[in-house]
């Protein structure tokens, strides 16, 4: 995938790392047939099966949201996992040959379920498409009706969150690292990747931590509402994330005990 047009300078950096998960998401998983040609398009949903997911052997596709060129899909990317989703209206067409690998939809979804990485993977892929489409759409609009999503830049010491603040986004650290605070101690690390702040936003309650970068970060900031509503569309990975905040909270607690105990 590639935005067209201006686009955050950090925004190559994740491209490049959404653009390896497709390979490893199908990892062990045989195709469901012989790859497909395509000479040209002018509507590739038309002309493949809703059954199916394909990645991109060879060619270029270009994706026009509402009849707008946004971005384009290239080798290794992954296509079909719009299927069912109305808006914004996305068309890809292509001047040129396509080769297209097929992949069950239904067995690359068990594929997916089965192995926690993958799992893990799998939402950061989706995620970060979201976000990096939801900048890019945003740039289309007036900047006074820009939605809140994008990437925010916080240097060594600055909060993230606030314990107590209102949840009205969760998320992701692409670059740097940080640490949770509760009530001024330490309970615990917030990695590169690793999406935080969801807690809050499913329960409906004001941050239970703050979060303070310990070096440079780069963020990707993600509005409850899309957040909720890729969550609501997709139960199995709303699962999986939970299974991973239920693990946090585990280890979260177990920190807890431990500074309780005498020393």
């Amino acid at each position: 995938m590639y935005l067209l047009g201006e686009q955050p300078a950090y925004a190559d950096q994740l491209i490049n790392r959404l653009q390896s998960i497709p390979a490893q998401l199908l990892d062990g998983l045989s195709p469901s047939g012989p790859p497909l040609g395509i000479e040209r398009t002018d509507d590739l949903a038309r002309e493949l099966p809703s059954d199916q997911l394909f990645i991109i052997d060879n060619g270029l596709l270009h994706a026009l949201v509402d009849e707008r060129a946004l971005f384009y899909l290239q080798e290794g990317d992954l296509v079909g996992l719009r299927q069912g989703i109305d808006l914004p209206t996305c068309r890809y067409t292509s001047d040129e040959q396509l080769t297209l690998i097929p992949y069950s939809r239904s067995e690359v979804f068990k594929h997916i379920y089965v192995n926690e990485q993958r799992q893990e993977l799998f939402i950061q892929y989706l995620i970060g498409h979201t976000a990096l489409l939801s900048d890019a759409l945003a740039r289309l609009k007036q900047p006074e009706i820009r939605p809140s999503t994008g990437f925010q830049h916080f240097a060594k010491g600055d909060a993230l969150i606030h314990q107590g603040d209102d949840a009205d986004h969760v998320f992701i650290i692409i670059d740097g690292h940080a640490e949770a605070y509760v009530d001024g101690h330490k309970v615990g690390d917030v990695q590169k990747d690793e999406i935080f702040g969801a807690m809050a936003v499913f329960t409906q309650e004001k941050r239970s931590a703050t979060v303070i970068a310990s070096e440079a970060c780069t963020v990707m900031v993600i509005p409850k509402d899309q957040f909720l509503g890729l969550m609501q569309s997709n139960p199995r990975i709303a699962h999986s994330l939970i299974e991973s905040m239920a693990r946090r909270i585990d280890l979260l607690n177990k920190e807890v005990t431990q500074m309780r105990l005498p020393q």
